[in-house]
């Protein structure tokens, strides 16, 4: 797990917790509009999911508190109140994010360094998705320009970072193993700070370019601004608290916990109601904590006995090419996912974004009956 980011690979082919039946009952909503195909499921008469409030953890009592687990393993977000970041340095953080969007086009390119997923994307009407422009930044908020001054941004992501360390602790004990990140070994870890523009509410269920992460972070500043996010029950429209920090649990925390945590499918994206003044402005900070690129990912709980008549799926002769890279592909008792290489996914799920087939999929062990 150990080492620094690597090349990018060439593209491969290819409020509250819900009561049990409302739960039943969106799930099953959910599935029947999975099954739609993208120019159905998008179409503009759809109606947009009910607005939900994320159950809210206090990060003060946090470590004695079993609702962490249970919004994890049941939802796969969550929001933090009595956190220790203050509203002023969330406020003049968002002011220099604002920044970059500023400055003119050459200089958004050039200002940013580029290195595979950081950097300045735009994906414009012409050219991409119409998701509009997001900037990837690395913890540090580095920048080409001496003319930027992202102090309060470089502040606020390494405060951000120090809460995200602490519920991935919190989880990983919470569930019964170690934690594989350490807390004094910044080589096991990487964090992206992810800036985007809101989209839309005709836009909003699309979750833009993403990378993986074991979760994701993002600070509440006003109270009119909803995210949509794709949980593993289906499309959500969030509302969190002012000063609240919204946790998102990511893919690789699935793997990690052999399927016990839900997790959440890329970054949660901000929407733009339909009142929305043409001039606002609306974008997002997303934390990400991830791993080097050049991790393995494996289950590290297990959860359940597989028969030994189990195999893989015998169809996925490409994920059997990236196991053998990467040495997995065993078949251990308990796991529910094979061991695959962090890079040749975060590749694939960058580029594809196929939003209505679960990216994990492909590496889960498939059971013979």
């Amino acid at each position: 797990m150990h080492g620094g980011a690597t090349s990018a690979p060439p593209p491969t082919p290819s409020n509250n917790l819900m009561s049990t039946s409302d739960a039943a009952t969106a799930d099953a909503l959910s599935r029947l509009l999975h099954r739609l195909p993208p120019t159905l499921s998008s179409h503009p008469t759809r109606r947009s999911p009910p607005t939900m409030c994320p159950q809210s953890i206090s990060f003060s009592d946090v470590q004695a508190d079993p609702t962490l687990l249970s919004c994890a393993s049941q939802l796969g977000f969550f929001q933090l109140t009595n956190h220790p970041i203050p509203s002023q340095l969330a406020n003049s953080a968002e002011s220099e994010a604002l920044s970059l969007f500023d400055l003119p086009a050459h200089q958004k390119q050039s200002s940013v360094p580029k290195s595979w997923p950081l950097g300045f994307e735009d994906d414009d009407e012409d050219n991409g998705d119409g998701l509009g422009e997001s900037f990837c930044l690395d913890s540090l908020c580095s920048t080409e320009s001496t003319e930027l001054t992202l102090t309060s941004l470089r502040e606020f992501t390494r405060a951000l970072e120090k809460v995200g360390m602490e519920v991935i602790e919190l989880l990983c004990s919470s569930l019964g193993f170690q934690n594989p990140l350490g807390k004094d070994d910044p080589t096991r870890f990487s964090t992206m700070m992810w800036i985007s523009e809101g989209l839309p509410d005709k836009k909003s269920q699309t979750a833009g370019r993403f990378y993986p992460y074991v979760v994701g972070l993002q600070y509440q500043i006003r109270s009119s601004q909803k995210y949509s996010l794709l949980a593993d029950s289906g499309w959500l429209s969030v509302l969190p608290q002012v000063d609240s920090i919204m946790v998102t649990i990511g893919d690789i925390a699935q793997v990690w916990s052999n399927g016990k945590l839900k997790k959440v499918r890329g970054r949660p994206v901000a929407c733009l109601g339909n009142d929305s003044k043409p001039s606002g402005r609306c974008i997002s900070m997303s934390l990400l904590v991830t791993l080097p690129m050049d991790s393995t990912l494996s289950p590290l709980l297990q959860i359940a006995a597989i028969d030994g008549n189990d195999r893989e799926d015998d169809n996925d002769d490409e994920g059997d090419q990236i196991d053998a890279r990467c040495g997995g592909g065993e078949r251990e008792a308990g796991r529910l996912f094979k061991s695959f290489c962090l890079e040749d996914y975060a590749w694939r799920v960058y580029h594809e974004r196929l939003f209505f087939k679960d990216p994990l999929d492909r590496y889960r062990i498939k059971k013979q009956f």
